[in-house]
């Protein structure tokens, strides 16, 4: 079945409605130390980004009128733009205190949103990964964040598919996760170009729209899509990756890269990729730059790579948790899962909060 894009633009724009009648009778509340957003699945089938807090409680309900995927943070004006699930026709954007309504925009009728998104360093501009459904190519849409979110730009993302993109830390330089593959946006998520996949890491000048670099996998692995990215402090690229071709054959699925340096894959003793069933759902680095950790959800895995040495040095046992980011303290992480729990750990321990009713979606952001 072909995909109505106006079905879902217009299905957002009346759940918006509800949405700002429930923000507009909310009170702010008790202040949380440290809150999370995320795209989830509610009890009566329904979709909704949350903001909760790590204590159990839901601060803010916004209701969609299809999945939702990551969440791109603009931290300073506390704001939020949540994108669609790929072929996505739709972002939202919402305060993350209740104060203003939210706001739902789409990318042009020749384009899609791949669920991923970054803020500008100074706030003004939203960063989106898109596809370009008349040549197939990747692109990154430039989104005016200052008011009414009209689409201003657009720049290639140096491959196809891409997936996460995130600003590194000098403010200039985008990081680019190009899967290698593309989706059919009329018949939905229908993979397209699997047997000629070409993934790379993409490093991108957001003033100017020109490479600065790309790396790309062997042709023997050419099936690992790259998918999620973290930055390290020392520059260091980290990124999950998802194998698209049988199981057995799977490689390991986490590496690092950096501008100026190829991709260099994590190897393991055991066939660490086949034990992760081939998939790895987001990727993070703990505030303090020592650790990474990847989600396996399909093997009900959280693993733990030291960033200097690249050595796997523990793992989480949790079943179904893909949503990963950064905790309060310097090594901690927290992981979200489809039943709706949120777990804060580091080497030390682990907390919990159970959320009824919500089942969490791929990605998980700390506010």
């Amino acid at each position: 079945m072909a995909i109505d894009r106006r079905r879902f633009l217009i299905g957002s724009l009346v759940t918006l409605a509800a949405a700002h009648e429930a923000l507009a009778a909310e009170t702010l509340g008790e202040p949380a130390s440290t809150l999370y957003a995320s795209g989830a699945r509610l009890a009566d089938g329904s979709y909704a980004v949350l903001v909760v807090a790590e204590d159990g409680r839901i601060l803010r309900e916004i209701p969609m009128s299809a999945r939702g995927h990551d969440i791109a943070i603009d931290h300073a004006r506390r704001r939020a733009v949540i994108f669609a699930r790929r072929p996505g026709f739709f972002a939202l954007a919402f305060d993350v205190d209740g104060r203003r309504a939210p706001d739902v925009f789409a990318p042009p009728p020749d384009r899609h949103f791949y669920g991923h998104g970054v803020f500008a360093s100074d706030g003004r501009l939203l960063y989106a990964t898109e596809h370009n459904a008349d040549t197939g190519d990747g692109m990154i849409g430039v989104y005016d964040a200052t008011g009414g979110w009209r689409r201003v730009g657009e720049f290639p993302s140096y491959g196809i598919g891409p997936h996460e993109a995130i600003l590194l830390s000098d403010g200039r330089t985008l990081a680019v996760a190009n899967g290698g593959f593309g989706n059919d946006p009329q018949t939905g998520r229908e993979s397209i170009g699997i047997a000629i996949m070409e993934p790379n890491v993409a490093f991108i000048d957001v003033a100017t729209g020109a490479l600065r670099a790309r790396h790309g996998l062997p042709a023997a692995i050419n099936l690992l899509s790259v998918r999620h990215l973290a930055e390290t402090p020392t520059g260091d690229i980290w990124f999950g990756a998802q194998w698209q071709g049988a199981l057995e054959d799977t490689p390991a699925l986490i590496g690092r890269v950096g501008r100026d340096r190829p991709i260099a894959i994590l190897e393991s003793a055991d066939s660490l990729g086949v034990a992760l069933k081939g998939y790895i759902g987001a990727v993070a680095v703990s505030a303090d730059g020592r650790l990474l950790a990847a989600s396996a959800p399909l093997a009900g895995r959280v693993i733990y790579a030291d960033t200097e040495s690249g050595k796997i040095v523990r793992e989480t046992a949790i079943k179904d948790s893909s949503g990963i980011t950064l905790g309060a303290g310097a090594s901690e992480f927290a992981m979200s899962t489809g039943q709706g729990v949120v777990r804060v750990e580091d080497k030390a321990g682990a907390r919990t909060a159970t959320f009824s009713g919500a089942e969490f979606d791929n990605h998980l952001r700390r506010v």
